[in-house]
């Protein structure tokens, strides 16, 4: 197995034709900041020079597959333009989308705000029976960004992507799988046996099919929802992190969560 050992937020390593790229800060359930966002563009860009890999696995380290956008990260950082910052979770989707091989979200525990970005970005999803999903962006005052809106819409519908952005509620994996965002539910512990299994099942195929079925469903989906057009997501986030009205809502909804504990 080779490894990339220059991440810090992730572990990144190649079996054969089998990628895995794996989200490592477990302690704080996996969030998405501004150098993890980098590194997972970085990470997309990695595989794709590595001509073996046909399939890559992404999956959180952990109980969580990831807690969402790390706001902390955007702020504070003089050398990193609010605009700049605010538009890496696009650039990551994008780079993770735009990948060669098939990407395979092993997802469990939960799934929140920009890590349901992330997910929406690979071209399958496997979740374990206890997974949640929310996406709490509009209780926290900013839009949901980063090609969230139209992945969701290609995936889900736009009926049901205003009713779950809008309403900030949590939904389980029956629901997901039920909408369409979830290919399969398996049992908790079965999850990493079950993703490898269809992982490797799909890497033995050949690479000249499984990579022009990716490019064809993608080039239908992508003149149906229109992603190109989230390039203005960070100008819609920049705004929102501005805004005195949607900083009240935010820190309203930060100390419900310290209160809930």
């Amino acid at each position: 197995m080779t490894g990339h050992g220059d991440f810090e937020t992730l572990r990144v390593a190649v079996d054969g034709r089998l990628g895995r790229l794996t989200l490592n800060r477990p302690e704080r359930l996996n969030p998405l900041g501004v150098q993890t966002l980098r590194e997972l563009a970085e990470a997309a860009r990695w595989f794709d020079a590595r001509d073996e890999v046909r399939v890559v696995v992404v999956s959180g380290a952990g109980r969580a597959f990831s807690s969402g956008a790390d706001l902390s990260s955007f702020s504070g950082r003089p050398e990193l333009p609010a605009r700049e910052a605010a538009d890496l979770g696009r650039q990551m989707a994008d780079a993770l989308e735009g990948m060669r091989a098939l990407s395979i979200a092993a997802i469990r525990g939960w799934c929140v705000g920009g890590g349901l970005v992330l997910a929406a970005a690979c071209d399958l999803r496997v979740a374990s029976e206890g997974t949640r999903f929310s996406i709490p962006e509009v209780d926290l005052g900013i839009p949901l960004a980063w090609g969230g809106i139209p992945r969701l819409v290609r995936e889900i519908g736009p009926a049901l992507t205003k009713e779950l952005v809008l309403s900030c509620r949590a939904f389980d994996a029956e629901e997901a799988r039920a909408a369409g965002f979830l290919n399969r539910i398996v049992p908790e512990a079965s999850l990493d046996a079950e993703v490898e299994a269809l992982a490797r099942a799909l890497a033995a195929k050949a690479g000249v099919a499984l990579f022009a079925t990716k490019r064809h469903v993608n080039a239908v989906t992508s003149q149906m929802v229109g992603t190109a057009r989230s390039w203005s997501d960070a100008d819609g986030l920049v705004t929102a992190l501005q805004d005195p009205e949607c900083a009240e809502a935010r820190q309203r909804y930060l100390a419900a969560r310290r209160r809930r504990g």
